[in-house]
């Protein structure tokens, strides 16, 4: 076979290539620039990328919506809200919660719960079973009074790894699997990943519970951020409506723009020291009457001098908070969160639900000053305060996920094991041929709805919209590739470069460039993008394009260098306090540890 040797400037500026290719390559640069810029989110670049291939003709129009309906879509579609419906049962807690009771120094709490995190993950969404662990994780840190930082990062990249053992595990599998389906006639089945994958999976656990953690500079070692971010003593204070004060005849909610020009939130009111329910927002103020506001001591002192107010402090202040109908809890805000690149101010959550935010922590950096008016980032941690009947609903809009000591949804603990029982007969099935995937995990959402494990409502909201639109967009942007040539030109840089090179070199070289890409963009559009180049080289190779496809489907889940690679390192950047920074100092041996262990079992497993 002849291979045309090419350098990355001959790729773009080869005379050979089409009009169709350049055009492919332009928009996939400009959705790799956007999507490493992260100004805008990256289900709406991947889905303007679409929109402009299929004006530009380079996508036929019989193919723009195809990648909605690939069975790779679908699988993530249904494997997330069967996600959902485990997590309802109450199983992953109460499993969560027996291991974390047996784990005594910092090493076995750290390999116990990245232990159950890597077994989880195999068989559900990671991103759940980190959500779900998280608190645990948390609460064990403040009961042992260690940083949280110390344990979340190898939990975090403890259910990364984990979702390499299974199919279902994680989205580059399946979209591995769908190639191969496509090219090869037969796809990978459940269970085909778990040699490289339970191998990679055992090392890293026992790397970041032995040495990973000792790497952590030492001012994320220390950081404490979470916990501070729920003191709010010395920001909350009682006062004291004077006869001669403007606000009397007025409502409470009337004091909104007030409140607004000097950074305060009026918290609630208390008449002849009973405490009005909620806010009390209808009620009007009366002389004599106490506010219960939260401000900095500058915006507090300001609101005093513009109501005519006076001051009635008193350390038990922060009790007040806690009445019966209101209640206080810490949300850490996932990548795509609704929440994200908004502020509290312009969703206006005070004025129609009395949801009010009292402080943001990110990256170990508190925020108490006009945190209303503050856009809020993927891993910020958020301080919201409200009623008890409506923060729930309102932290679930916000696309935020509770974090320790805050249980939101009702969790049916004695569905346990039904759910789990169904979930496990689902897979068996699919693994012995009796079913086909996608029909076996319909299965399952359907039982858990009849069952009401997953409550109807429940069930869109469990789907994370964004990765399905990113999937379903740049499905047939990859297809175009493929068909016009682009993904064989690729191939042939990259064997060019590794000119003279064994198979075997160049495999770990494949893995190189895709667990890069996947370190600064989302690990479902590296391998859409991969997959079919890992093809190419198989066939210009003339060797078996499994342990390509392998390669590929290991590096685009190993994204352990930055927070933005995986949504599992961004969810925890806020309560860990970590800095962009912190992330490679553990990362990079566990990336080049991956390597080590996984390219030889590939060529065992996979051989050429």
């Amino acid at each position: 076979m002849h291979v045309t040797k090419m350098t990355g400037h001959e790729l773009m500026t080869d005379p050979n290539m089409s009009t169709d290719q350049i055009i492919l390559f332009v928009l996939l640069v400009f959705v790799f620039i956007f999507l490493i810029w992260g100004r805008y989110r990256y289900d709406l670049v991947a889905f303007v990328a679409l929109i402009c291939a299929l004006i530009l003709g380079v996508v036929p129009e019989d193919q723009a919506f195809s990648g909605f309906a690939h069975p790779a879509t679908v699988i993530i579609a249904l494997v997330l809200i069967v996600s959902k419906g485990l997590s309802s049962s109450g199983a992953v807690e109460l499993l969560a919660k027996q291991v974390s009771r047996f784990s005594g120094s910092l090493q076995s709490h750290i390999a116990a719960m990245a232990g159950i995190g890597a077994g989880l993950s195999a068989v559900m969404n990671n991103v759940a079973a980190l959500a779900m662990l998280m608190p645990v994780d948390m609460q064990a840190a403040a009961k042992a009074k260690r940083s949280p930082a110390l344990t979340l990062m190898p939990l975090s990249f403890a259910t990364i790894l984990g979702g390499l053992i299974t199919l279902i595990g994680t989205p580059p599998n399946i979209i591995i699997a769908g190639f191969r389906q496509t090219s090869l006639g037969a796809p990978f089945h459940m269970f085909d990943f778990a040699p490289v994958g339970l191998a990679c999976a055992l090392v890293g656990v026992l790397f970041v519970a032995l040495i990973g953690w000792r790497l952590l500079p030492e001012s994320a070692r220390k950081n404490t951020s979470a916990e501070s971010l729920l003191d709010v003593s010395g920001f909350i204070a009682e006062l004291h409506v004077a006869e001669n004060s403007p606000a009397i005849d007025q409502r409470v909610r009337d004091l909104d723009e007030a409140a607004e020009d000097n950074d305060v939130a009026v918290l609630g009111l208390i008449r002849q020291g009973r405490r009005l329910p909620g806010q009390a927002r209808l009620v009007e103020i009366r002389a004599g009457d106490m506010l219960v506001v939260e401000a900095t001591p500058a915006a507090m002192d300001a609101f005093v001098g513009a109501l005519k107010l006076d001051y009635r402090r008193d350390d038990k202040t922060a009790g007040l908070l806690g009445s019966e109908d209101m209640t206080l809890i810490e949300v850490v805000v996932p990548a795509g969160a609704r929440i994200e690149g908004r502020s509290m101010h312009s969703l206006r959550l005070q004025y129609r639900y009395g949801v009010t935010l009292l402080g943001v922590s990110r990256m170990g950096r508190q925020f108490r000053e006009r945190v209303r008016h503050l856009e809020i980032m993927a891993g910020d941690v958020l301080l919201l305060y409200g009623p008890n009947d409506v923060l729930p609903e309102i932290s679930g809009w916000l696309g935020t996920l509770p974090l320790a000591g805050h249980d939101l949804d009702l969790v049916q603990r004695h569905k346990a094991w039904l759910a789990t029982g169904i979930f496990a007969a689902a897979i068996a099935l699919a693994s012995f041929g009796m079913l086909y995937l996608p029909v076996a995990l319909a299965a399952v959402v359907a039982v858990y709805l009849l069952a009401n494990i997953i409550p109807a409502r429940h069930v869109y909201e469990s789907i994370e919209w964004p990765v399905i639109v990113l999937l379903g967009s740049m499905i047939p942007i990859g297809a175009a590739l493929e068909a016009t040539g682009g993904t064989a030109l690729i191939a042939g840089l990259i064997t060019s470069l590794g000119d003279g090179w064994s198979p075997v070199l160049v495999l770990v070289l494949l893995m190189v460039i895709t667990m890069t890409l996947s370190d600064v963009m989302n690990n479902t559009a590296t391998a859409v993008i991969a997959a079919p180049v890992a093809l190419d080289i198989a066939a210009r190779l003339e060797v078996s394009p499994d342990p390509f496809l392998m390669a590929v489907a290991v590096a685009a889940s190993c994204a352990f260098l930055t927070p933005i690679g995986h949504k599992n390192n961004t969810l925890i950047l806020g309560p860990g306090g970590y800095r962009f920074g912190d992330y490679w100092r553990m990362g990079l041996p566990l990336e080049l540890l991956v390597i080590l262990v996984a390219v030889p079992m590939i060529l065992w497993v996979w051989p050429f």
